[in-house]
Formats: structure tokens, C-alpha cells, sequence
């Protein structure tokens, strides 16, 4: 998992950015939020990833990541709740991309990603 976090790190820096612009303190808030804060944060930015490539509806995304459809359909709910994705259709043939916030924050994203590889290699000692 680790090893993916930082291909997601190199990924985000890869990208253009086109504006550049510092994400405000509640845009910085809610991203360590939503990906290092609470549960199933790695598996919210395995989503984001493969939707900074190409857009996708939930059955593909969960074949493509190896999850549940149940589990993604969720996932889904709580980033278009909370702005980073958009929803084209209905129902089951719904296509999620990125939406312009998180397009325009992306850089953010980057200290996400940092705090949780911190996260995922801390050790606790026990003394």
C-alpha cells in the first residue's frame, strides 16, 4: 500500500498544474478529512486516482480496483457529497469524474497523501 501512495504522490506532481493557487485552510481541512482521517481514506484516493485518467461508473470501478460494488457505491456518495467527484446520469449507468474544485485543489491533495504515508508507516512502541 505504502509503495502505492508514494506512485500516487509522483502522480500528482506529474500533473499540470494550470493555475497556481494555494488551496485555502478549509479545502487543505477537508481533504486530510476525507483521505486521512477517517476510514476507507486509501481506498478514497485509489478512487480519485483512477478517475484522474477517465471517467468510470461504479461496477468499472469496482472491477478495476477489486472491491465491492457495494463498498465503491458508497465511497462515491461521500466524495460527490463532499464536491471532489461529479455524477453524469442516473442510476446504475451513472459516469463519476473529477469535479473543477478538486481539479483546481488537486495540489493539495499531495500533503493528503504524505500524512497518510506518515500514517501507514508509524510504529507504535510499547515501552
Amino acid at each position: 500500500m505504502t509503495d502505492q501512495l508514494l506512485e500516487f504522490k509522483e502522480i500528482i506532481r506529474s500533473r499540470p498544474v494550470s493555475a497556481q493557487r494555494k488551496p485555502d485552510k478549509q479545502t487543505r481541512k477537508l481533504l486530510l478529512y476525507l483521505f486521512t482521517s477517517t476510514r476507507g481514506g486509501f481506498t478514497r484516493l485509489r478512487i480519485i486516482m483512477q478517475l484522474l485518467n477517465q471517467p468510470y461508473n461504479t461496477h468499472q470501478l469496482a472491477k478495476v480496483l477489486h472491491l465491492d460494488y457495494k463498498a465503491v457505491q458508497h465511497h462515491m456518495k461521500v466524495l460527490e457529497k463532499n464536491n471532489m467527484v461529479l455524477k453524469i446520469g442516473e442510476k446504475y449507468g451513472a459516469i463519476f469524474h473529477l469535479s473543477n474544485f478538486l481539479e483546481i485543489n488537486i495540489s493539495a491533495l499531495d500533503e493528503a497523501i504524505e500524512k497518510l504515508y506518515r500514517k501507514m508507516n508509524y510504529k507504535k512502541v510499547y515501552l
